[in-house]
């Protein structure tokens, strides 16, 4: 009597295993391939505070584009491959200089180089008044410098590698004006998309803000 061979009695179990396995491996590369893109090309970040209206609200959900400005190696934080430079105008994320572990969004107002000012709200950059409709002020008292400097600030001048930044909330923003510049090397990405939008307010989506570019 012929005996049946001994691989046909354990081929179910091996493709059990071969299943398992490939389902392992895809699990595997899924993560690695989320954690590539997570360090290297793109973050989402949610909009905790008001300091940027009506630019960003409370409750937004943005894509941050990290490769924009350069590869950097993880934890330490250095360039390894330049790419560009923040400029004017830009919206950033970066590591909070006085609580480096939070993450702050501002936007970008001096670059390395520019003389800043504020004399009564109004930014000057190099002496020339800075025109520009994303900044908003809604206190109409002007406050004097020598009790803060949030509406009368400098002139100062933006260090090598470091960034002036403002909130679009100009009368409710804490920004460059009270704690300093953010160096080059603390910038995470630049924003560039709000993918969500939860108004917790009203307890509702705000589907008109959803995929809208940010600037």
């Amino acid at each position: 009597m012929k005996q049946k061979p001994e691989n046909d009695q354990e081929a179910p179990k091996d493709k059990k295993k071969s299943g398992l396995r490939e389902n392992i491996e895809a699990i595997l590369i899924a993560i690695v391939l989320a954690l590539f893109i997570r360090t290297f090309i793109v973050q989402a970040f949610k909009i905790p505070s008001g300091s940027m209206k009506e630019t960003l609200l409370i409750g937004d959900h943005i894509l941050v584009n990290k490769f924009v400005y350069g590869v950097k190696i993880p934890f330490l934080q250095k360039i390894l491959i330049p790419v560009k430079t923040p400029r004017r105008g830009d919206i950033i994320v970066f590591r909070f200089p006085e609580e480096p572990d939070k993450d702050f969004i501002k936007r970008v107002i001096g670059i390395p180089g520019d003389v800043v000012e504020i004399k009564s709200k109004q930014v000057y950059i190099n002496g020339k008044p800075m025109n520009h409709d994303f900044g908003m002020h809604n206190d109409p008292r002007v406050i004097p410098g020598m009790i803060q400097p949030r509406d009368n600030y400098g002139p100062k001048t933006v260090p090598d590698n470091g960034y002036f930044v403002l909130g679009d909330n100009r009368d409710h923003s804490y920004d460059s004006r009270f704690w300093g510049f953010v160096d080059l090397q603390a910038v995470r990405g630049k924003a560039f998309m709000i993918y969500w939008s939860w108004d917790k307010q009203d307890f509702g989506v705000r589907w008109g803000r959803i995929g809208n570019t940010i600037r």
